[in-house]
């Protein structure tokens, strides 16, 4: 079963650090583009960051340099780290594979995590 697991969400106060990562287990050989989107309640998901493969990054408007995104292609792992936290990030946040290749020589798309939640209050 090919899934992307999260890990790293919980209460942080505003100010501080959190980071975040996503592993990909399964029948995976490569992943073209990781990334994370967040969402709360009764607003749509936003991009947070996103990495390609050969490490071309885009980031949400809202990060401002607060965040960094990496890598590491041999694990099929994506990681997030978020500084200078505000309570507006405040959300849950998901990783995606927009497009990956099986060990079977098949592509497949739109692969999404289970979600973990982050809370920036004091």
């Amino acid at each position: 079963q090919v899934q992307l697991v999260e890990s790293g969400g919980g209460l942080v106060q505003p100010g501080g650090s959190l980071r975040l990562s996503c592993a990909a287990s399964g029948s995976i050989f490569s992943i073209n583009t990781m990334g994370w989107y967040r969402q709360v309640p009764g607003k749509e998901r936003e991009l947070v960051a996103a990495i390609s493969s050969s490490g071309n990054t885009n980031f949400g408007d809202f990060v401002k340099g607060r965040f960094t995104i990496s890598r590491d292609n041999a694990k099929n792992t994506v990681y997030l780290q978020m500084n200078s936290l505000k309570p507006e990030d405040t959300a849950v946040y998901y990783c995606n594979a927009d497009r990956y290749l099986s060990t079977g020589n098949h592509y497949f798309y739109d692969l999404w995590g289970q979600g973990t939640q982050v809370t920036v209050s004091s």
